[in-house]
């Protein structure tokens, strides 16, 4: 359930399972885009329901794992989405490329729809962009094709969901060490790789890629400085999901031991395991 693993190429920023983890078990929804498009959620919702129908028909169990909060509230409830118009999309956010022109943007959606504008943070551009985009397209406030990221759905795939509870402290001491490996294992070099193609915005867009991508265009003077930021955005976007995924009451929250590694190898972790499991398969 990630909105940036579906990319291929994007490897060490999105932390995509190894390859003796796709070959022990198979793996859906990973590599199945190139870079240059734009991904979008109603495209995931559609791969992935018909990825849970193969898996079913094959007797076997789903794990939807992760990750992004609407990608997997889209694919579990019944969440419905306007249609696209890729150059109406890129003609508007060309307009927001202009000083002040995304402040004026927030400020004229909070006059048509206010409710969307409650909803978006008012420097997310790819939002505001895709809420214009809509109502230009259909006529309609961008809020009345639903209720967003944690509303009331009735929900079209049955599910019994377990969430990670990890402490504060112990989450920041994962990022950093997270950030380094993947500096460590060759970061600057894929996303040099990747720029050197035609990217999508989206896809430019996912922590890591961004900042390195501000730092080979000069934007940031130093790696370190892109690095650091790296950790930052994580550290801002881990408290966005733990905040979203609290508001839903559907999950059972599983204490993880600050002990464990970030791989998972202590002495704690079988106990979480089993525990866990015991929950989703009660005897």
């Amino acid at each position: 359930m990630d909105s940036m693993q579906v990319y291929r190429g994007m490897d060490i920023g999105t932390a995509k399972p190894s390859r003796t983890d796709q070959d022990g078990v198979r793996h859906h929804m990973i590599d199945v885009a190139a870079p240059s498009e734009e991904f979008s959620v109603a495209r995931f919702q559609a791969e992935a329901r018909a990825a849970i129908a193969d898996v079913e028909a094959r007797g076997r169990r789903a794990l939807l794992v992760g990750g992004t909060g609407l990608y997997l509230q889209a694919v579990i409830d019944d969440l419905g989405f306007p249609g696209e118009d890729l150059a109406l999309r890129a003609r508007l956010d060309a307009q927001l490329g202009a000083p002040d022109a995304l402040a004026e943007a927030y400020a004229a959606l909070a006059i048509r729809d206010p409710l969307a504008a409650s909803r978006i943070e008012p420097g997310n551009r790819r939002r505001i962009v895709r809420a214009l985009e809509v109502m230009e397209l259909t006529g309609r406030p961008f809020s009345s094709f639903g209720s967003g990221i944690g509303g009331e759905h009735e929900p079209v795939v049955s599910v019994r969901i377990a969430g990670l509870a990890v402490e504060t402290a112990e989450t920041s001491r994962r990022i950093e060490a997270r950030v380094d490996e993947m500096v460590q294992r060759g970061l600057l070099d894929e996303v040099r790789g990747l720029a050197a193609a035609p990217w999508s915005r989206t896809a430019r867009q996912a922590i890591g890629y961004k900042e390195v991508v501000a730092f080979l265009n000069g934007e940031i003077a130093a790696f370190a400085e892109a690095v650091a930021l790296t950790a930052q955005r994580s550290r801002r976007f881990a408290r966005r999901q733990r905040a979203w995924y609290r508001r839903n009451d559907r999950i059972e929250w599983f204490k993880v031991a600050e002990s464990t590694t970030l791989n998972g190898e202590s002495d704690k972790f079988p106990s979480l395991t089993d525990a866990v499991m015991a929950w989703w398969s009660p005897t």
